[in-house]
């Protein structure tokens, strides 16, 4: 009896072991079975996939418009993260390679700086994880490295051309903006960020507009304001300072900047009584709107965040789960197989509605 206790304890002794070391083998092979999950997840079987979403600052109006929107617009087709890459190009660098380190289906980028997409696109191919790039475009040669690799934005020269015909609008409607009788329009402009596309296009071509509408034009000043209405505010203020009455109009390249600009001119008598002085911007943010419809904004030009990251991240979800995207289920045109535009429109007083 002892004998045939001792062999059963023993196998139960062997038994236990050999499960034990079972158990170790199953445990070894968890995360192989993990980044099988993610590889296939990246080849299109996720139903609902992660993307990483870094924004280049949260603080911006106009992007604070479109993260609200691609966190709208995701819900039912992919689970977002999105970061704030706080301007800083190597901080939006760490969020990308923590984005492909969680092995996410899916990237959404909008750059701090649109010269570093390359390395971006270069990380993103190594790791197999599409890629879709917001409102600042890569360049040419950057987008053709890879074919999961799209942009999602609005053309620059377009809202320059609108904003310099809201102007010519005004021009030729109110003779008495020519203050000095010279026939020639004295203006200030506004820039964004030095070499940033949308600030160079937007500047050169709202001028080319008004000259192509046979209005001669003198540049009294310009300055950069980083998109920024607290420096917007502070460069319209010495505008003002050295050129005061002179200054016929003031173009911004985005509204931020133009609402700085017009407390600026608050703060020296305008938009009370008669005194008034045109202002346009580019965006047609929350606050523009209203300074349209206070009166104290000329216009603006809608970029329409609402589709811009509704169109975004639709095109991201679908990359994610190794779909090919077509107008049929983006909801948008794609152009040369990698570009989705999204139309500007013209914003006044008198259509303000269509900006809400």
């Amino acid at each position: 009896m002892k004998k045939v206790t001792s062999v059963l304890l023993a196998s139960a002794l062997l038994g236990a072991a050999l499960a034990g070391c079972g158990g170790n083998n199953n445990k070894a092979a968890d995360p192989a079975k993990t980044d099988t999950a993610a590889n296939t997840a990246n080849s299109g079987s996720t139903a609902t996939p992660k993307v990483g979403v870094a924004i280049y600052k949260f603080d911006d109006t106009f992007m604070t418009g479109v993260r609200n929107s691609i966190d709208a617009a995701a819900k039912g087709i992919a689970t977002v993260d999105i970061v704030d890459s706080q301007n800083s190009q190597p901080t939006q660098n760490d969020k990308v390679d923590l984005f492909i380190t969680k092995k996410y289906n899916g990237m959404l980028i909008n750059p701090v700086d649109r010269t570093a997409a390359g390395v971006i696109i270069d990380k993103a191919k190594t790791a197999n994880i599409p890629v879709v790039f917001l409102n600042r475009e890569p360049l040419p040669e950057d987008m053709k490295k890879w074919d999961k690799v799209y942009y999602v934005g609005a053309k620059a020269e377009e809202s320059g051309t609108m904003s310099g015909q809201l102007i010519v609008d005004y021009w030729k409607a109110h003779p008495e903006a020519d203050k000095n009788g010279d026939g020639v329009l004295q203006y200030v402009m506004l820039k964004g960020e030095p070499g940033h596309q949308d600030a160079e296009l937007r500047t050169t071509f709202s001028i080319q507009a008004i000259e192509d509408a046979g209005i001669k034009v003198e540049k009294l000043a310009e300055d950069t304001a980083m998109w920024d209405r607290v420096k917007g505010q502070e460069k319209m203020a010495a505008f003002l300072g050295s050129h005061g009455d002179k200054i016929e109009a003031v173009l911004a390249n985005n509204d931020d900047m133009a609402l700085g600009a017009i407390e600026a001119l608050k703060a020296q008598g305008y938009f009370s009584g008669d005194k008034y002085m045109p202002v346009v911007g580019v965006d047609a943010t929350a606050p523009a709107v209203q300074a349209l419809q206070d009166g104290t904004m000329l216009g603006t030009v809608l970029n329409d965040a609402n589709n811009q990251g509704k169109a975004a991240i639709t095109l991201a979800a679908l990359l994610a789960k190794g779909e090919a995207p077509t107008k049929d289920n983006v909801g948008f045109d794609i152009t040369d197989n990698q570009y989705v535009w999204i139309s500007y429109k013209k914003i006044t007083k008198d259509n303000v509605a269509d900006a809400k």
